[in-house]
């Protein structure tokens, strides 16, 4: 999974380059934003601008990543398509995770 990172402050950006989050890349994808851990950021905002495609095993790496992230890092998500958008909204995780329309309205936030 290719994941590319930026800092802003206290703010880590993690744009995701492939356009699927699913089955097959769920555990890469997972690894790699635990990696990111160990820059000590305090929002995390996970930029989908790319991803075309969310099934569960997908939705449920994302689930595990903020868990891990625990009360140490936030995780929000930015640049939603509208299908990936839909599952969150579906499976009610618009409720429990902050969404924002760009990685640039996330930083302004």
């Amino acid at each position: 999974m290719a994941i590319t990172k930026s800092v802003h402050g206290e703010i880590l950006v993690a744009r995701v380059e492939d356009s699927r989050i699913d089955a097959a890349g769920a555990v890469s994808f997972k690894d790699e934003m635990v990696a990111l851990m160990s820059e000590p950021q305090k929002r995390v905002v996970l930029d989908l601008q790319n991803v075309e495609f969310l099934d569960s095993s997908g939705l449920g790496a994302v689930v595990a990543v903020m868990k891990a992230y625990g009360a140490e890092m936030t995780l929000e998500l930015a640049a939603l398509n509208p299908i990936v958008e839909k599952v969150l909204r579906l499976t009610r995780m618009d409720k429990v995770f902050r969404i924002h329309s760009s990685a640039d309205t996330a930083l302004a936030a």
